[in-house]
């Protein structure tokens, strides 16, 4: 797919558009979903919603979620050549834009992402002033801004659960800023989606992984770090 015109063949190396919402917000929503997946995707399938359905190409939206794909932060002056390094790189990707799509935020996109055996489904909303918001992780509600220390655990949906994960998050000494649980019947997987104001040690992951009732657990530091 060859290089296409964009506001940053007109800027210099700080990504600034006429828009953060078409930038850095698409930035940071293609940089958390690469840490759901666990890593740059070997293939994209890239839905812009709304308003970016009609704008991506010309604000740049396209090279913004191309350089997040790749882990490039908001203010790489490689994202203006995102389409020749990501060909450079053999990573496949498609763009669809679906307009009028009323039950999703005016800045929407949907990344289908596949790494090996691995394929993941991510929702984000970009809010403005660079801020996102992750609406939904693989068919659940997800509802995090990336910009704290995240874990994304599926689980069973078992008796104690919440109160299981808190207290190993508490022994880390790292507070709880948000929580939600997720699922999409009773007794059916539930995601638990947990914000914290600072990082867990890598053993505590591990150890979290070795529960037989948790079936995936991922870990989000800050996506800005």
């Amino acid at each position: 797919m060859g290089s296409k015109s964009s506001v940053f063949d007109m800027i210099g190396p700080v990504m600034i558009g006429p828009s953060s919402s078409h930038t850095a917000g698409v930035v940071r929503i293609a940089r958390a979903a690469i840490r759901v997946l666990g890593g740059s995707p070997d293939s994209a399938v890239i839905t812009f919603y709304n308003s970016f359905a009609r704008t991506y190409e010309g604000h740049g939206s396209d090279k913004a979620i191309l350089g997040g794909l790749m882990d490039f932060k908001t203010d790489d002056p490689h994202i203006k050549e995102a389409f020749e390094i990501i060909k450079e790189k053999g990573i496949q990707y498609s763009f669809k834009s679906i307009g009028n799509a009323s039950v999703y935020h005016p800045n929407t996109i949907k990344l289908i992402l596949t790494k090996g055996t691995k394929t993941v489904e991510v929702i984000g909303e970009s809010l403005g002033g660079g801020l996102i918001n992750i609406a939904e992780v693989d068919g659940f509600n997800a509802n995090f801004t990336a910009q704290s220390h995240t874990l994304i655990i599926k689980a069973q949906d078992v008796a104690g659960a919440i109160a299981f994960i808190s207290n190993i998050i508490a022994q880390e000494k790292s507070n709880i800023a948000t929580m939600s649980v997720s699922r999409k019947g009773k007794n059916d997987l539930a995601c638990h989606v947990i914000e914290m104001d600072s990082g867990i040690r890598a053993t505590t992951i591990d150890y979290l992984k070795t529960i037989p009732w948790i079936q995936d657990l991922i870990y989000i530091p800050d996506i800005d770090l």
